[in-house]
């Protein structure tokens, strides 16, 4: 019989490694994602910020007009995937753009390459937008749980955060002039979904955030950034 010692080992040797922290991460997407001086800009801050701070290199590979259909024609985010030795590929659709059997399409076709390169494919949830309004904000979070119970992969559910801010607080605009490009609250609400699904961390209470942003505007995104990713794992809407 073994001990409560032995069993203790047992117990620790029985549970998954946890993945290392990503040290290289690379965004793929369109203007949504280098808009606002990119996510990857605001990630690495945040990352920087933490408690313990996290040392990340954050590139992106985004073109504008690019959904993910183009950006596989033009090659140039899959000789990044092919030669970065990322650890994580955020890959940002934008579905009113192309159609959901589109997305649903190539984005197989990136996650399959991402993980031939040995890194981890998050999917970005982008938001709907009046100039194209196909689609509405939960038909496009519906793709992208289809998708993800599809190619098992993780989704940073960042219009949902948005949809979720915006109830809260309609007098903050996520939606530039155009109706359809981010505002710095847009980027940074961004930027701490993907690093609250990154690293399974509450950004809440770190201390970076853009100069146009108050420190009490930053701390009520952070913590909308985690209750959404949060309600997105157990499944609420």
């Amino acid at each position: 019989m073994l001990g409560a010692a032995s069993l203790a080992l047992v117990a620790v040797l029985a549970q998954p490694a946890s993945p290392p922290l990503p040290r290289k991460i690379l965004f793929v997407g369109d203007s949504f994602t280098y808009y606002q001086n990119g996510i990857n800009t605001h990630f690495e801050k945040l990352a920087a910020a933490a408690n313990p701070p996290r040392e990340v290199t954050a590139d992106k590979s985004a073109f504008g007009g690019a959904f993910l259909h183009r950006l596989w024609d033009m090659k140039e985010p899959l000789k990044a995937i092919d030669s970065g030795a990322y650890d994580v590929v955020v890959l940002q659709e934008d579905i009113p753009e192309t159609t959901v059997a589109d997305f649903r399409e190539y984005a197989g076709k990136f996650v399959a390459e991402v993980r031939k390169n040995h890194a981890r494919p998050i999917l970005f949830m982008a938001w709907a937008y009046p100039r194209l309004g196909w689609i509405s904000m939960a038909q496009i979070a519906q793709a992208h749980r289809d998708a993800a119970k599809e190619f098992n992969v993780e989704v940073a559910p960042v219009g949902l955060a948005w949809q979720r801010a915006s109830k809260q607080r309609p007098e903050m605009s996520f939606y530039g002039p155009d109706r359809e490009h981010p505002t710095i609250y847009g980027t940074y609400l961004a930027a701490c979904v993907v690093y609250a699904v990154v690293y399974h961390q509450n950004p809440t209470g770190f201390e970076y955030a853009p100069p146009a942003i108050t420190p009490e505007a930053a701390a009520f995104l952070q913590t909308i950034a985690w209750e959404t990713v949060q309600d997105y794992l157990a499944g609420r809407p």
